[in-house]
């Protein structure tokens, strides 16, 4: 089910093999959220009687602004997106810490700048609303994080910081399908971890469903994500016994290698 509040809708756009495109909407306007492909876009506008009044970017990755100028050719519409990376159809460039009104519909954000899988990556999180709403691209995954590409260990590390400190209820939209993956690595990381035995339980019988897995919460996050974990007790152990750190490592180091481990599991 799209998630809502009083006034607005989330509806998830599959595109590609395991992105979403958020789709934001009160009925009548919307704005999308990393349109990587146009076509899902406009389907669902043209099913759903909506006009698109903005477009938010996270960063410059094809798969998260590919449909753009397809999009603009039907709409003139406003594009935010970071200042710190060169995207040519941006009108609207974003800092930590701006804030502002999505065009046409009633939602207040806030940007946070979340460097780590790309330099300038930002992240967006709504604000004046019953329910928190966090749209970060592909800093934090359900149960994992984005590869870095551009950053380092230490900013993705303090990025993910960032986004955890947010209130627990805060829903998660990250990009990608990617949850059932990632908490496979988790299980093999913490595998006493109990919530996160239930969560992978829960999360399969969606997949088997053809559900998808997001949004997820910060509290859910906290409490199973391991690069959120990098320095609990049971990781710290798991990363000593594989041989990857010494037992004296320091938080970046435990980062690192975890998030080392991820990238060949």
């Amino acid at each position: 089910m799209p998630a809502t509040h009083p006034a607005l809708t989330v509806l998830a756009l599959p595109a590609f093999q395991d992105n979403y495109l958020w789709l934001i909407h009160d009925g009548v306007h919307a704005a999308v959220v990393d349109p990587g492909a146009a076509a899902p876009v406009l389907a669902a506008l043209g099913q759903h009687g909506l006009v698109l009044t903005a477009i938010l970017l996270t960063h410059h990755h094809a798969d998260h602004i590919g449909g753009v100028p397809e999009l603009l050719a039907v709409a003139q519409v406003p594009v935010f997106g970071p200042a710190g990376e060169n995207i040519a159809a941006v009108t609207q460039p974003l800092t930590e810490g701006a804030r502002f009104r999505v065009p046409g519909i009633k939602l207040d954000v806030t940007v946070l700048d979340v460097p780590g899988h790309t330099r300038g990556h930002i992240a967006y999180v709504t604000e004046g609303q019953e329910e928190n709403w966090l749209f970060c691209g592909d800093t934090l995954f359900a149960g994992g994080c984005g590869r870095l590409f551009e950053g380092t260990p230490a900013q993705m590390m303090a990025s993910l910081a960032k986004l955890a400190a947010l209130p627990g209820a805060t829903k998660v939209y990250c990009a990608h399908e990617y949850t059932m993956a990632n908490l496979r690595f988790a299980a093999a990381v913490e595998p006493d971890n109990q919530a996160l035995q239930l969560r992978l339980v829960s999360e399969a019988g969606k997949r088997a469903d053809n559900v998808p897995t997001i949004p997820s919460t910060i509290e859910l996050e906290q409490a199973t994500n391991p690069f959120l974990r990098a320095t609990s007790a049971g990781i710290v152990a798991s990363l000593v016994a594989t041989g990857r750190v010494q037992p004296d490592a320091g938080p970046v180091e435990l980062f690192t290698a975890l998030r080392a481990w991820k990238n060949v599991f």
